[in-house]
């Protein structure tokens, strides 16, 4: 018997891309339900080779449903993820709302999936930052084996992380380039178009951004309270995939060759990491990939027990939609929640 699934934010960029993994995953659903505001109401979205049409979130009755997938921001998030618990349906947030709430389990498949049993609390998962989602498959292993004490980051993120408004920016701004048009910010505090920009979220008063400091606590939640991190956002004008440049300090030796062997045999990552030209993994490369890639693997002679690679991951999946649909399958395999009925 299948499950009966709701999608809230089935119009947005990754609540499609969960509805494309949800079909590429041959998730066990018997029936799929896509919601979204009152004026996208009726607004048609993929699922496979079937065509969905947004009911309205706010009228729907969620007593049936067995899994709901949440992709609609904080406030949607923070008002409609309790009430739809309540009804008795798991809820797989995508935004940071409940991340840091001690009673909701913050999970990485590969990373602590064991976690996800203690959703009955508020009935709420939370899924992580698309930057430190890819940040913890990588580091998982090598903490397994050599102890991470401090990691010392700086991304490099696609403007497909802050929605379809930035894509279309990055979009017009880099076309005004080349039609020696007038450059519009809206969505970004600079230019975007062939710049970057050393700000992701708001500014906090230790001079970090927000987006800094959900790195910095979700790596500790998730992986480890020890580890010490620090971290330097940066938006760049990509379309998809965020890109980090890693520096780490271990307790023990770990050698690259280690690492290398290490990473290769972890789940979620692949490792192409050959000392020529082209023999690493960017951006461009990793959109609509499921892996996280880890190249240029090096000793860091700087620190004692210390390694530098390069990590990069389709932000829509692995760091949103793909993620969230793992979690669902976790609860699934570990025999969590069962379907409530048949769906007609």
């Amino acid at each position: 018997m299948g499950y009966k699934v709701a999608l809230v934010g089935a119009t947005g960029n990754v609540g499609r891309e969960m509805l494309s993994i949800l079909d590429e995953r041959k998730f066990p659903a018997d029936e799929v339900v896509a919601l979204a505001s009152r004026r996208s109401m009726g607004v048609e979205v993929s699922f496979g080779d079937k065509t969905l049409k947004c009911k309205d979130l706010e009228t729907y009755d969620f007593s049936d449903i067995d899994i709901c997938l949440m992709s609609a921001g904080g406030a949607v998030s923070k008002e409609w993820s309790p009430k739809i618990g309540a009804a008795g349906a798991v809820v797989i947030d995508n935004s940071s709302t409940w991340r840091m709430d001690p009673d909701v389990p913050l999970v990485v498949p590969e990373v602590n999936a064991a976690a996800v049993d203690g959703f009955r609390k508020k009935m709420i998962i939370a899924n992580p930052n698309c930057s430190t989602a890819q940040l913890v498959v990588a580091l998982k292993p090598l903490h397994d084996k050599a102890t991470i004490k401090r990691v010392v980051v700086a991304t490099y993120q696609s403007v497909s992380g802050a929605g379809k408004d930035a894509m279309d920016e990055l979009f017009a701004q880099t076309k005004a380039v080349y039609t020696n048009s007038e450059i519009v910010n809206n969505k970004f505090p600079k230019r975007i178009a062939f710049n970057a920009i050393p700000h992701i979220d708001v500014f906090m008063e230790d001079g970090y951004t927000k987006e800094e400091w959900k790195m910095m606590a979700e790596t500790k939640k998730i992986l480890d309270p020890k580890i010490k991190l620090s971290a330097t956002a940066v938006r760049i004008p990509v379309f998809v995939s965020h890109s980090e440049a890693v520096n780490v300090e271990f307790e023990h030796p770990i050698s690259a060759d280690e690492a290398r062997d290490i990473l290769r045999n972890a789940p979620g990552c692949l490792v192409i990491d050959k000392r020529e030209p082209g023999g690493y993994v960017t951006p461009y490369e990793a959109a609509g990939e499921d892996a996280t890639y880890i190249s240029r693997i090096r000793e860091d002679a700087t620190v004692e027990n210390g390694l530098a690679f390069w990590c990069v991951s389709d932000n829509l999946r692995k760091g949103a939609a793909l993620n969230a649909v793992q979690i669902a399958e976790c609860l699934i395999n570990r025999k969590l929640i069962t379907a409530k009925k048949k769906a007609a």
